[in-house]
């Protein structure tokens, strides 16, 4: 009797715990809680950004999510998105000044929560969400006389939903690479700056600038735990402690063409990139590549995708790359999805140049 009596007990204890759990904790409510965002830049002078979004499994995106949920539009080209839990922060670039912005929403039901505007926010560029809660945005700041100047890192704290500080970083501040509490900061081509830029994430401040020969663009960090980044026409591995460039890779010898769009596979193993140019009514031409990155060397002869994309990045959870295509700015653009040997899987109808991609 007694030993029934204490499986009895034991029963009950593990089934209040088991409800216990499930009730602490209740899954994310909304319609955008997993799948695919995109991030559609617009027509600059239309301002007529917006983020398309659909499942994995879908073959149609719904339009304009943003909009659908708040009725109203974003107002400006969608530079950047990040998650930090159930808050998402959209970047917004208006071609007028003074009304740029980051717009802060739930990001499973894609409700507007608030917004941070100028001057806090000024041509704003990529984002990432860092340590301590807190996200971080390259901006180029006014820019006036476009000498790129004026750029910085708007430094946000999560909680209050205020910039907190502004690192100043010249030459065009443009892609970001966060990595176990360092920020890597390349900058933009027009800008003409030849460095790498690092803040650490605990105080926000810059610790060192690594000469490279080129425009940085700091790609994300491999399955070796080292840097990758480009600048000009080479690809650069950086050992993140040390600083020190351990490999130069040329990416082919044409110097009308530029290397773009890097995105690192979903095992952290190999590196693609677009290499492109463009002709005299501003047409974009190239082809999509790919290297490993124990390669020593880059092979240009052999393009992964006969194809320029405007937009290109990897499905973490499945592999898959994505790749915007932007018919014109004047008609909506399409996710084009691709195995990692190049092969063609589908293409998804989204909105106008499709630049870059989330995923959840």
């Amino acid at each position: 009797m007694k030993k029934q009596l204490t499986r009895v007990a034991a029963l009950v204890a593990f089934s209040l715990v088991f409800w216990s759990c499930n009730q602490s904790d209740p899954a994310p409510k909304g319609d955008y809680v997993k799948g695919v965002f995109v991030l559609n830049e617009g027509n600059f002078f239309q301002n007529n950004g917006a983020i398309s979004f659909f499942t994995r499994e879908e073959t149609t995106s719904q339009d304009d999510i943003f909009s659908r949920v708040n009725g109203k539009v974003l107002g400006g080209g969608v530079q950047g998105y990040a998650v930090a839990g159930e808050k998402g922060l959209i970047l917004v670039d208006n071609s007028a000044a003074g009304l740029d912005k980051v717009e802060i929403i739930n990001s499973n039901t894609f409700q507007d929560l608030t917004s941070i505007g100028a001057p806090d926010i000024e041509n704003p560029r990529e984002i990432v969400i860092g340590n301590n809660n807190k996200a971080y945005v390259s901006c180029w700041g006014a820019n006036a006389d476009y000498k790129y100047t004026t750029g910085y890192i708007a430094v946000i704290d999560l909680g209050s939903h205020k910039v907190t500080k502004k690192i100043a970083i010249t030459g065009g501040p443009e892609n970001l690479v966060y990595n176990n509490g360092k920020l890597f900061v390349g900058t933009n081509s027009d800008g003409g700056g030849k460095t790498l830029t690092v803040i650490n994430t605990t105080s926000d401040d810059v610790v060192k600038t690594i000469t490279v020969p080129g425009s940085a663009t700091p790609i994300g960090i491999d399955a070796n735990g080292k840097l990758w980044a480009g600048a000009g026409t080479n690809a650069l591995k950086i050992n993140v402690d040390s600083y020190a460039i351990e490999s130069t890779l040329p990416i082919g010898s044409d110097s009308k063409k530029s290397a773009r769009n890097f995105a690192l596979s979903a095992d952290l193993k190999s590196i693609f990139f677009v290499l492109s140019y463009f002709d005299a009514n501003y047409v974009s031409h190239g082809e999509t590549y790919k290297f490993g990155v124990t390669d020593t060397q880059i092979n240009v002869a052999t393009p992964l995708i006969k194809r320029v994309f405007s937009g290109l990045s990897v499905d973490p959870s499945q592999g898959l790359i994505y790749a915007g295509v932007t018919p014109s700015y004047a008609q909506a653009g399409y996710a084009v999805r691709y195995r990692g040997d190049g092969s063609l899987v589908d293409s998804i109808k989204v909105g106008v140049a499709p630049t870059g991609f989330f995923f959840k």
